[in-house]
C-alpha cells in the first residue's frame, strides 16, 4: 500500500538490471521517475505529469471473447496509478477510485497533491468509461491515500468512498446520491499521522470504516448514513507488533471486519494472526476470533517492497441471505510461499467452516492479494494473484453457486497487452499495490480491477476486466 510505515530494503543488483531494461523502453520523463528511488512514496509532483494531457474521451472496453473481457487500462496515462477500488450499483453504474501519484494531468500542484483521489465511472455496466476526474481536491499539502468505494446494498444506488488525507491524519468518508457526480465529505476520525489501510462497509444508515493506528485497529462508525461518526478501539488489550485491516461487511447480524495482527513489527518475523471482529451493537463493543495463523511473510526485497507486502491478509463478503465468506492468503513455514484459503459462516459469524484451498497452482508457488464478492444466496466469487507461471504473476478467478462448497474452473483474468515492459504473454512482473478489488452488479457480472508493474518502485498502471 502507498506510503506505509513499513521498512524498505533495496536489492542493488536487481535495481541495476531493472534500470538498464527500462532505459531501453521508457522515455526520458519516465526514466527520471524510476531513477528517483522511492519517488512515489514522497509528496513529489512532477511538472511533466501535471502538464500532461488528460485521456481523450471515453475509454471503450474490447468485446468479451467468452468468460471475461480482455483487460483494459483505466486511469490517467501519465504519473503512477495503483491500489484501485471498485464498486457496482444495481442501475448499471460501475465506479473505480484510485490514488494518482506524481501529479494530476491538467491540475496545478497547488491544487492537486501527490497522491490525489481519482474517480472513473461507467454508466453501462463497464462497456464504456468516462474520463478520469478528481473526486475531491485536497490542496497542495493534503495528499490522499488508500481508496475505498462501496454501494449501499439496501438501496443499490447510494455510493460511499473513503480514504486517508492530510498526511494520513484524517480518515474521511464521502457520499454521493447522484451516481458520483457530486459528493459530500466528512472527517470520520482525526488523529496524529500514522493511520493506514482504511476498510469501508455500508448497509443502510450504518457506515463503518476500520483502520490501523499505533499498532491497533480502530473503527469509526456512523448510524445516521455517514453524517456523524463515533470511534472505538477494536482490540483494546491487544499487544501486537503491527495490525492491518483487510476486509469488511455489514449484515443484519452486525458489523464484521477482518484484520491481520503481526506479532512483531519489522523484519518479517513472527506469526500473523488472522482475525475476524464482530460488533452486534453498532460498533460500541467488539468480539474477536482467530480464523487462521500464518507464519512470517515472504521476503519482498527483490521487488523493492517492504517486509509485510506479501504477508497474510483476509477479506470478507456477505451474500444477500446473510451468509458470510472469508478469503485469505497464509503460509505454514516462516517466509515460505503463501496459499489461498476460503471459509464460510452460516450462523452470523459465530462459527466458521474448516478452511479449504481454492487455487490449483502447484505447491511452492506464491499466492497473495485475495479479493472476494458475493451476490444472491450462495453466490460467491473469489480472486487472487499467484506465480504459477514461474516468476510472473497472474490474476485468477473462480465462482460458486453453493456458498463455496464447489467451484467453477479457474479463469486467468490477466491478458497480454502490447507496449508495456511489465506485461508478457504469460503474465505480468509484479502486483502494483498490495490489494485489489472485485464487485458484482445486478446482473451477476463480476467487475475486477487490479494493478501491474515491474516492481514496487517502477511505473505501473491499473487494469479492469468483467465477466462471470
Amino acid at each position: 500500500m502507498s506510503a506505509t510505515p513499513r521498512p524498505w530494503r533495496p536489492a542493488l543488483i536487481l535495481t541495476i538490471a531493472c534500470a538498464a531494461l527500462l532505459a531501453l523502453t521508457l522515455d526520458g520523463a519516465q526514466l527520471e521517475r524510476v531513477k528517483a528511488k522511492g519517488l512515489r512514496r514522497s509528496s513529489t509532483v512532477l511538472a511533466s505529469v501535471a502538464n500532461a494531457a488528460p485521456p481523450a474521451g471515453p475509454l471503450l472496453r474490447p468485446p468479451a471473447a467468452g468468460g471475461f473481457s480482455p483487460q483494459v487500462r483505466l486511469g490517467f496515462t501519465a504519473g503512477d496509478q495503483w491500489e484501485p477500488a471498485i464498486a457496482a450499483d444495481r442501475l448499471g453504474h460501475v465506479y473505480v477510485l484510485y490514488p494518482q501519484y506524481l501529479g494530476v494531468p491538467g491540475c496545478p500542484p497547488e491544487e492537486c497533491a501527490s497522491p490525489t483521489m481519482i474517480l472513473q465511472r461507467s454508466a453501462d455496466h463497464g462497456a464504456s468509461w468516462s474520463a478520469p476526474t478528481i473526486l475531491y481536491r485536497p490542496g497542495a499539502a493534503g495528499g490522499q491515500w488508500d481508496a475505498q468505494i462501496v454501494v449501499d446494498p439496501q438501496d443499490g444506488r447510494t455510493v460511499f468512498a473513503s480514504w486517508l488525507q492530510n498526511g494520513k491524519s484524517d480518515t474521511v468518508v464521502a457520499k454521493s446520491t447522484d451516481f458520483g457526480a457530486t459528493w459530500t465529505v466528512v472527517t470520520a476520525e482525526h488523529t496524529n499521522a500514522g493511520t493506514d489501510k482504511p476498510i469501508l462497509a455500508v448497509r443502510g444508515q450504518a457506515v463503518a470504516v476500520v483502520f490501523n493506528h499505533a499498532q491497533k485497529i480502530w473503527a469509526a462508525v456512523s448510524r445516521d448514513g455517514g453524517l456523524t461518526f463515533t470511534q472505538a478501539q477494536i482490540n483494546p488489550n491487544g499487544k501486537l507488533g503491527w495490525a492491518l485491516s483487510g476486509g469488511g461487511t455489514i449484515t443484519s447480524a452486525g458489523l464484521f471486519f477482518a484484520w491481520a495482527g503481526y506479532e512483531q513489527n519489522g523484519g518479517a518475523k513472527g506469526n500473523v494472526n488472522l482475525f475476524v471482529s464482530r460488533s452486534a451493537d453498532g460498533g460500541q463493543t467488539w468480539t474477536t476470533q482467530v480464523l487462521d495463523v500464518s507464519k512470517a511473510p515472504p521476503d519482498c526485497s527483490a521487488y523493492h517492497c517492504g517486509w509485510a507486502y506479501l504477508g497474510a491478509q483476509m477479506v470478507l463478503a456477505a451474500d444477500q441471505a446473510g451468509g458470510l465468506y472469508a478469503l485469505w492468503n497464509a503460509n505454514s513455514v516462516d517466509k515460505g510461499p503463501n496459499r489461498v484459503y476460503f471459509a464460510r459462516s452460516t450462523d452470523g459469524g459465530l462459527t466458521w467452516s474448516p478452511k479449504s484451498e481454492v487455487s490449483t497452482a502447484p505447491a511452492g508457488r506464491q499466492h497473495a492479494f485475495p479479493a472476494l464478492a458475493a451476490g444472491a444466496a450462495g453466490d460467491v466469487r473469489v480472486a487472487w494473484m499467484d506465480t504459477r507461471a514461474g516468476t510472473l504473476w497472474n490474476t485468477f478467478y473462480r465462482s460458486s453457486t453453493d456458498g463455496g462448497r464447489t467451484w467453477s474452473a479457474e479463469a486467468d483474468l490477466a491478458t497480454y497487452v502490447a507496449g508495456y515492459t511489465y506485461i508478457a504473454a504469460d503474465g505480468f512482473s509484479f502486483p502494483f499495490g498490495d490489494y485489489f478489488e472485485m464487485d458484482l452488479d445486478e446482473r451477476g457480472t463480476a467487475h475486477v480491477v487490479w494493478g501491474e508493474a515491474l516492481n514496487y518502485d517502477t511505473p505501473g498502471s491499473i487494469w479492469y476486466a468483467a465477466g462471470r
